[in-house]
């Protein structure tokens, strides 16, 4: 299925790390920063965690929610919500449903050897849970900056 801006944000339901299933429509009426990350506890993606939860306020006083998906179970999410304060949600895609629904999963060439992996995705949906916009291969640097100017 191809994805795209205008369109009805594909549902899905996935374990959160506050340990309840979260469904996309339980945040109709709210605007969802739906951001896609490789890996727990690696560079990149700690940066990116850090520049969500610097401006984590911001976020909420545009009526916005984030949720972030990476293919690491649970205990993994739980290491890196501690280790960086994380006050929002990370949704667990162990089975790569909603990163195979959102077209996030590309192959990636790691030291010589290709593999599939997620490429830094965000998806900005509406109150009526309409996408937005889409940002595909994010580069941290500015890119928070940029969701909050879309937002608002």
């Amino acid at each position: 299925m191809e994805i795209y801006e205008g369109m009805k944000a594909p549902s899905f339901s996935l374990l959160g790390s506050d340990k309840k299933i979260h469904n996309l429509n339980d945040y109709i009426g709210k605007k969802v920063v739906l951001y896609f990350y490789p890996k727990d506890n690696t560079p990149g993606c700690s940066k990116e965690a850090q520049c969500f939860v610097s401006s984590f306020s911001e976020f909420n006083n545009l009526n916005a929610v984030i949720l972030g998906v990476s293919r690491d179970n649970m205990n993994s999410h739980d290491k890196f919500i501690e280790k960086l304060n994380i006050p929002f949600i990370l949704l667990s895609d162990t089975e790569e449903t909603v990163c195979t629904l959102y077209d996030v999963l590309k192959e990636k060439n790691m030291y010589g050897k290709k593999k599939i992996g997620i490429e830094r995705s965000t998806f900005l949906i509406d109150e009526e849970g309409i996408i937005t916009k889409i940002y595909r291969k994010v580069k941290v640097d500015g890119h928070i900056q940029d969701i909050l100017d879309n937002l608002s």
